[in-house]
């Protein structure tokens, strides 16, 4: 659908096109742990096949936060000051949930970032509060279903596979009691995402043939 300005309708819940709007497919569940996405503004502009807005809208107790230096970030830094906190990020120095349980008492928040590696990098160095957290990650075996895009490794995961990895891995340890139908719908916004591009990707190269 457009409007008279030849601009496709946006969704502001799923940012997508309206045509192509995702929400209908978002089943959000609430957690004990607050969730924090961090999204660089290069991923923001790629909204169309972004996934950390679907996993925003899917998890109640979450937020997200557009921009690349949060280190004077108000309501950041007062997240920080009062829960424990950490950042999703791989490093030889991280807590490793799929070996070691996550003991931590009182309330929980968890930042991820939602952008490319380089960017990660780049926000990290610049955001020196979010820098500072300890650092958790996980060992997974699971291929990435993101086949719109190539991914960097073989077992790197998009924004919303990542945090459907740490959800298991906390509902494992007894951190949430999210009940497993939750889970095992938490990927239908981003599967469906996947069918709608890859049969658009079909119906243009059906019409590149017919006009040959």
């Amino acid at each position: 659908m457009q409007t008279l300005q030849g601009i496709r309708e946006k969704c502001y819940k799923c940012y997508r096109p309206k045509s192509s709007c995702m929400c209908l497919h978002v089943e959000s569940f609430d957690t004990n742990t607050q969730f924090v996405i961090l999204m660089h503004p290069k991923e923001f502009k790629k909204t169309k096949n972004n996934t950390g807005r679907f996993t925003h809208l899917s998890l109640k107790n979450s937020k997200i936060f557009v921009g690349d230096d949060f280190t004077q970030h108000k309501e950041i830094n007062e997240i920080i000051a009062n829960t424990k906190a950490f950042v999703l990020y791989p490093s030889k120095n991280s807590l490793n949930l799929s070996t070691t349980p996550l003991h931590v008492e009182g309330k929980i928040t968890i930042f991820i970032i939602d952008s490319t590696w380089s960017c990660s990098v780049s926000l990290l160095r610049k955001s020196t509060n979010i820098k500072a957290l300890p650092y958790i990650s996980f060992t997974s075996t699971k291929l990435s279903q993101y086949k719109i895009k190539e991914q960097p490794q073989e077992y790197c995961l998009s924004t919303i596979e990542s945090t459907l990895c740490v959800l298991e891995l906390l509902n494992k340890q007894g951190i949430e009691q999210i009940e497993q139908n939750s889970l095992d719908k938490f990927l239908n916004p981003f599967h469906k995402m996947i069918e709608y591009q890859l049969k658009c990707l079909k119906n243009s190269k059906m019409n590149a043939i017919r006009f040959k």
